[in-house]
């Protein structure tokens, strides 16, 4: 008996999944990505970040298989089927979409149902009863997803039906506190797990913000996206924008994710100061106020100007001179 779980590397996942290893099922993980996923976790003295659904597979010792969604997820944003939650995160689309490659991934593999680390009432949006029985229906999954840590809240499923799992080992949890699955976590020895305030972008007000400004002028693609993540953003009109880096990394990235067609503002060596990159149609007349931000940022010492290079989409490069705008000046192109 062969069962797939979706796995996002976090307590609730891990611990269903445990609980059905246990009964003596063989459980392959799967994984969906997109690019606004929280859940990798920063490792000490920059060993980078580590895969969290990856580590849960190689501690549980089962296959996982990753699977990228962001192009359909673009899409889901764009259109979602069942609306937003509290910001832009269309979470019952996203949920039906996850359980949807669960179901190819359960044919591919001779699997016979789902499992998932849902708990009743846990998230207001995706684990209400009544969503979480259409997010089944419209995945066609009707009966084939069994949640162990709320499954005696359920109906019983097709897998307890059959008796390929003994639903009296399953539990019965609801709410938002994890106390239970903590002191459960503690019995089975699992002990190193994220924080549960991890998931997903389109939660966060500001990142959302973003969001909708790429929306709102067509410019929602995964290169778009990715820069969302770095730097401060100001939109100066309908064909251009600008991110300012707000350390050494972010402008180290913003260098990096560069890409045809952008600008480079940066300020000359001897001046600590941001990185700005330009994406879109930049008017001639809009290079001076570019670098005016610049300088606002920048640690100029008593210095009234801030010595700057532009480096333009041909790679020609000029030097300029610019005063720092006040914060005023700018504060309403802000994103």
């Amino acid at each position: 008996m062969k069962a797939v779980s979706l796995i996002s590397g976090g307590l609730d996942s891990t611990l269903a999944t445990k609980l059905i290893i246990e009964q003596g099922i063989e459980v392959f993980a799967l994984n969906t990505r997109t690019p606004f996923c929280t859940c990798d976790k920063k490792q000490p003295k920059g060993a980078g970040c580590r895969h969290e659904a990856a580590h849960v597979a190689e501690k549980l010792g089962i296959t996982l298989k990753i699977v990228n969604v962001s192009p359909q997820m673009l899409e889901i944003i764009k259109h979602p089927k069942h609306g937003f939650g509290s910001n832009m995160n269309p979470c019952i689309d996203c949920r039906i979409l996850s359980f949807k490659k669960a179901k190819e991934y359960m044919r591919e593999i001779g699997a016979s149902f789902i499992i998932t680390g849902e708990v009743l009432g846990q998230r207001p949006m995706s684990q209400r009863r009544q969503m979480m029985d259409l997010i089944e229906k419209e995945a066609g999954l009707e009966g084939l997803v069994l949640r162990p840590l709320s499954a005696k809240l359920f109906e019983p499923t097709i897998p307890e039906t059959n008796g390929w799992v003994d639903r009296e080992k399953l539990l019965a949890i609801s709410g938002r506190s994890r106390k239970e699955q903590m002191a459960l976590a503690a019995g089975l020895g699992i002990n190193d797990y994220p924080c549960s305030a991890g998931g997903c972008l389109l939660t966060d007000k500001g990142f959302s913000q973003r969001i909708k400004d790429l929306l709102a002028h067509d410019e929602l693609t995964l290169d778009n996206v990715e820069l969302l993540k770095a730097g401060r953003h100001l939109r100066l009109d309908d064909k251009a924008k600008i991110v300012v880096g707000r350390d050494e990394r972010e402008n180290s990235l913003l260098e990096a994710i560069k890409k045809e067609g952008d600008l480079i503002f940066r300020p000359s060596e001897d001046l600590a100061g941001p990185t700005v990159l330009v994406r879109g149609v930049l008017r001639p007349e809009k290079i001076e106020f570019v670098c005016g931000v610049l300088a606002s940022y920048c640690d100029l010492d008593g210095l009234k100007e801030a010595d700057i290079e532009v480096v333009f989409p041909s790679g020609i490069k000029q030097d300029r001179k610019a005063p720092p705008l006040s914060r005023v000046e700018f504060q309403q192109y802000i994103i």
